[in-house]
């Protein structure tokens, strides 16, 4: 179905089907980009789970496991910080249940913040 004659319909169905291929080649360059990315991802999550086996103790593990479920901000400040520790060389032997719980209270002491309310009634100053 051309109008005026011609190969003007022509035209219009090449343009059409050159935007479809550029449209399908930006789809799959970006999912390849982002299956890229989550693969890295994972790899890097790979690598974080191995440092942490090797240094806590099965009950450390399963304690930083509980507290990832609850609260999982603190549980990944609190790896980041052992990861830290490691890769500077600080820790010298397995950590233990004790010493994670030690560790786990002086984050969540740091990261606490005091909250007060103050209720004022009409008339009071």
């Amino acid at each position: 179905m051309s109008y005026g004659g011609g190969s003007g319909g022509d035209d219009y169905d090449a343009e059409l089907e050159e935007l479809k291929r550029r449209q399908i080649a930006r789809l799959q360059q970006r999912a390849a980009s982002e299956e890229q990315a989550a693969a890295e991802a994972e790899a890097e999550e790979g690598r974080r789970q191995a440092v942490l086996r090797r240094v806590l103790t099965p009950e450390a593990r399963q304690r930083l496991q509980n507290v990832k479920m609850v609260r999982y901000e603190l549980a990944r400040v609190l790896e980041d910080q052992i990861i830290a520790l490691y890769q500077s060389g600080r820790i010298d032997r397995p950590i233990t249940d004790e010493a994670l719980k030690q560790l786990l209270a002086r984050i969540s002491a740091s990261n606490t913040r005091d909250t007060s309310i103050t209720i004022r009634r009409k008339g009071e100053v």
